[in-house]
């Protein structure tokens, strides 16, 4: 699906997604990823079933206000203690299925938000 675009300068925003890839700034990628406004990069969990406590406290290093984790076509939620972490120092996870995830992350960051996007298996 193709997204509407805002317009923002110089801030990586999710252009459209589909089944296995997304593009971020018309550039595709596929895999999992953590998307920053300023960052796209490789993220070390292939999909859902490899999530370990480790790959989201390895985000605090970002700085983040809120996480959005994108699961695919479907919502599935990972067990508390894998991201307590992020509880713990007061940044917010919220588990979306991947479209949504593109949307609310162009949004926050339209809104100059620090938001740090993990897709999973794009």
């Amino acid at each position: 699906m193709k997204l509407h675009h805002t317009n923002v300068d110089n801030l990586n925003q999710f252009t459209s997604y589909g089944e296995g890839f997304v593009k971020v700034n018309q550039q595709q990628y596929e895999g999992s990823l953590i998307v920053t406004s300023s960052e796209v990069r490789e993220w070390q969990p292939a999909g859902f079933e490899d999530l370990q406590a480790e790959h989201f406290e390895q985000l605090l290093a970002l700085k983040p206000e809120v996480v959005l984790l994108g699961t695919g076509k479907s919502i599935r939620f990972p067990h508390p203690r894998l991201y307590a972490a992020l509880g713990q120092a007061h940044v917010g996870l919220d588990v979306m299925d991947t479209g949504a995830l593109c949307r609310t992350f162009n949004i926050l960051t339209a809104e100059e938000r620090r938001v740090v996007a993990l897709v999973l298996g794009a």
